[in-house]
């Protein structure tokens, strides 16, 4: 077996691995239900609000809008966990062991991605029950399977190029206000086409509104895409947006990472240890 391909292996190994730890810690335990649980009561009680005169139901718009949500926030979780790992020094071992980087990354692309899904079924099942309204049908799982699929390949490099940028799990409260923002303003919890024209424009520009789009398209009768821009679903547009920052994340992550792993050292993982122990005591 090639050095690649068993890189390739212990990084899916090791992506499974943290996928089941996150299940037998208290605190990812609660991070896996609480905030799922949390956006099924919002559907719910939005389940008998109209959204204008169109004779929708905002419950139902907005239940497929957070699954778009939650999916786009896979590179928060990505950005996170780099962090974390280069402040505690294990991406420094990665990188000291031959393919470690290549390890380190897929392991978290499996662990990151297999959370999700967990975290979206754990709000899409009780949803799927409480809200009415939806058309759910044969072709609903494989829009579902590829806009999630396209989805999380233009985030997670965003994620990983997040990761490299920051030095402290502290600093990446920094990126927490404009994300909540840019989720506000790209229809998920209120469709875009009652925002302002601008506001559309900066919402499309970024992958939360495709994937919350997309995600409609799957769950929502095809009579619902009146109430979108354009008054249809898009799909052609969602690949090529979703295509573009994919491309642009593979191709800017690569080059981030390997200068961030250039710069990692011993006494710098020390420096940032001190620091941190300094701000505890």
């Amino acid at each position: 077996m090639s050095p690649m391909a068993t890189a390739l292996r212990a990084g899916w190994a090791r992506g499974l691995v943290e996928l089941r730890q996150s299940f037998t810690n208290g605190a990812d335990l609660w991070g896996h239900f609480f905030w799922p649980s949390l956006m099924v009561v919002v559907t719910y009680f939005l389940r008998d609000v109209s959204f204008g005169g169109s004779g929708f139901l905002l419950g139902t718009l907005v239940l497929p809008s957070i699954l778009g949500m939650n999916a786009s926030m896979a590179m928060v979780s990505m950005s996170q966990q780099l962090t974390a790992d280069r402040e505690d020094g294990t991406l420094l071992r990665a990188k000291a062991t031959p393919n470690g980087m290549t390890t380190l990354l897929l392991g978290k692309v499996v662990s990151v991605s297999g959370g999700l899904v967990v975290d979206l079924a754990v709000f899409l099942v009780p949803a799927m029950v409480l809200v009415p309204g939806l058309a759910v049908g044969p072709g609903s799982w494989p829009t579902l399977a590829w806009v999630l699929a396209l989805g999380l390949l233009a985030t997670l490099p965003l994620g990983a190029v997040l990761g490299s940028v920051f030095t402290s799990v502290r600093a990446q409260g920094l990126i927490t206000l404009p994300i909540l923002g840019l989720i506000g303003i790209s229809g998920v919890f209120y469709p875009v086409t009652a925002m302002p024209q601008w506001v559309q424009w900066v919402a499309q520009s970024a992958p939360v509104y495709w994937l919350g789009l997309g995600m409609r398209s799957a769950l929502l009768p095809d009579s619902a895409a009146a109430v979108e821009i354009g008054g249809s679903w898009r799909h052609a547009e969602t690949v090529a947006v979703l295509g573009v920052w994919a491309v642009l994340g593979l191709l800017v992550a690569p080059v981030v990472l390997r200068r961030m792993a250039r710069r990692e050292s011993g006494s710098t993982v020390a420096g940032r240890r001190e620091r941190a122990l300094g701000r505890v005591g």
